[in-house]
């Protein structure tokens, strides 16, 4: 009988399934120096649509990766930043960039 994992419940495997979506690491690191404003982050990231930009905010959001802080103002004015769940990703958004530099 072969020994089969369980990759459902792998930790490695539950951690990229929050960086599932084209977009998320380098929304991420859009966020890592401070909040930002949706236009902000489009600007930095220009190749994802507007749409698609959005739905991955959302499922970073439910993730309680980053968080969304509506202000109540005219004309309307939204910020997303990191969490402190997001914020503990940072040494390893690091050595992931430090990683591609040294394999270039």
């Amino acid at each position: 009988m072969k020994n089969r994992t369980d990759y459902a419940n792998c930790p490695a495997t539950e951690t990229i399934a929050l960086f599932g979506g084209r977009w998320k690491l380098t929304i991420l690191k859009v966020l890592c120096t401070h909040a930002r404003r949706f236009g902000e982050i489009s600007v930095r990231i220009p190749a994802v649509s507007k749409k698609v930009l959005t739905e991955q905010l959302k499922e970073l959001e439910a993730d309680g990766l980053i968080s969304r802080k509506q202000f109540k103002e005219y004309p309307p004015r939204v910020e997303y930043a990191l969490t402190d769940y997001g914020e503990s990703l940072r040494p390893l958004l690091a050595y992931i960039a430090a990683w591609k530099k040294e394999k270039v």
